[in-house]
């Protein structure tokens, strides 16, 4: 049987052109993030149809999305994993996140326009009622989004792409982040948004500098020390 894009696998009556596919993209991107689907795991195409009770093409066309964002990989002849995350690779990948922090907080305080600072400012208080509500997962997205807003009012292109590719990687981290709170979240994390949109405000680029480095630094304090914590039971093995 021929089934077009947002056709149901059980042949009912076929949603909006395209919001199946937002469906089943929007389902798995939160799981990812929220590593309710660890690094490294497998992604069944055929599970999926069932879970979602669609035809295979919706699902293809959610898991290119995602791959887009690296949140997937396609393995040859292993079909479609959940991107893992390597350990080995997480110090190169701070210090390029820092960096980064700094040069768009910089640019963006020199280069800002009216337009962008709105954009910035109702990115933020975004973020606020996400962090109001608990929402980690609204958090997470928020805050990428705040951070690539103020690398384009930075007016590079380069550092503007190169910077939303190390955000998107650096979104599960950020899981391991606030998990390292135990759900308890950080009013810093708010307080240096705030700090930083002030900089940029006032297009004073040594503080933003300042605020963004520090910014950086207590985010990858905070990330390794979660991960290198010792969780073993250590169960009694004597009885």
């Amino acid at each position: 049987m021929n089934q077009h894009d947002d056709e149901t696998a059980s042949g009912g009556a076929r949603p909006r052109r395209g919001s199946g596919v937002a469906m089943v993209y929007g389902s798995l991107k939160r799981e990812i993030l929220d590593l309710v689907l660890p690094p490294g795991s497998a992604v069944d195409e055929v599970a999926l149809t069932e879970r979602f009770g669609m035809s295979r093409t919706p699902i293809r066309e959610a898991l290119v999305k995602l791959a887009g964002e690296g949140l997937v990989v396609t393995l040859p002849n292993r079909g479609t994993v959940v991107a893992p995350i390597d350990i080995l690779d997480l110090p190169q990948f701070f210090d390029a996140l820092t960096l980064m922090y700094r040069v768009t907080t910089r640019l963006a305080a020199v280069n800002r326009t009216d337009g962008d600072l709105e954009t910035i400012r109702a990115l933020q208080a975004g973020y606020a009622r996400a962090f109001a509500a608990r929402d980690v997962s609204a958090m997470i997205e928020v805050n990428r989004d705040f951070h690539a807003a103020i690398a384009h009012a930075g007016r590079n292109g380069y550092y503007s792409e190169l910077f939303e590719r190390l955000l998107d990687e650096g979104r599960r981290l950020l899981r391991f982040y606030y998990s390292s709170f135990d759900e308890t979240l950080p009013l810093a994390f708010l307080d240096e948004h705030e700090e930083m949109v002030a900089a940029i405000d006032a297009r004073d680029v040594a503080r933003a500098d300042r605020v963004a480095t520090a910014h950086a630094d207590q985010i990858v304090r905070q990330i390794q020390a979660y991960i290198s914590q010792d969780r073993r039971l250590n169960a009694d093995l004597s009885l």
